[in-house]
């Protein structure tokens, strides 16, 4: 459907209609609710806050017991639905950066991991170099992305040449 379509049916709905449409979304799909709960109350740092403990805990959960996950998928999510609430590159343009750099100091403190990691991690770390210099931020991330070049000294598959070799092609 497009959004003519959609604009001239809901137009032929009266407000009722419509209100009852829009209260069947908020209870149906979570991201249309934490749209609508952002919407009528922007607090954009502490949402920022939330998606960045997603991130984090998906290499260091909250519950010392658990086994970390390490999902980048779910962590490249939490990123994903923040940027549809955030109105400034820089907050979602953190998180990048958090994911990459907490990708990068779990390398280090857990020793040698798999090849696909650090594909997964370098990946992900050239993403928010390409979004920082696309929106001007790359100073204001400078030092925490340069960080990840200590992160990653230690780490095999060339790892620490790959983010060495990307930080220098932004720097």
């Amino acid at each position: 459907m497009t959004k003519t379509a959609l604009k001239k049916h809901l137009l032929s709905l009266s407000k009722e209609q419509i209100v009852e449409q829009v209260l069947g979304l908020y209870d149906t799909c979570k991201p249309a609710k934490e749209y609508f709960e952002y919407w009528l109350s922007p607090d954009e740092k502490a949402q920022f806050e939330k998606f960045k403990a997603i991130i984090v805990n998906e290499f260091y959960p909250i519950r010392m017991l658990a086994f970390p996950k390490m999902r980048f998928s779910v962590a490249k999510k939490a990123i994903a639905d923040f940027r549809v609430l955030s109105l400034s590159p820089e907050l979602p343009g953190d998180l990048m950066v958090t994911l990459a750099e907490t990708a990068c100091r779990f390398a280090n403190d857990k020793g040698d991991l798999w090849e696909q990691f650090y594909n997964s991690t370098a990946t992900n770390y050239e993403l928010a170099l390409k979004f920082l210099h696309k929106n001007n931020l790359t100073d204001q991330f400078k030092l925490r992305l340069h960080k990840c070049i200590k992160y990653s000294e230690y780490c095999g598959y060339g790892f620490s040449d790959e983010i060495e070799r990307l930080y220098n092609e932004y720097y």
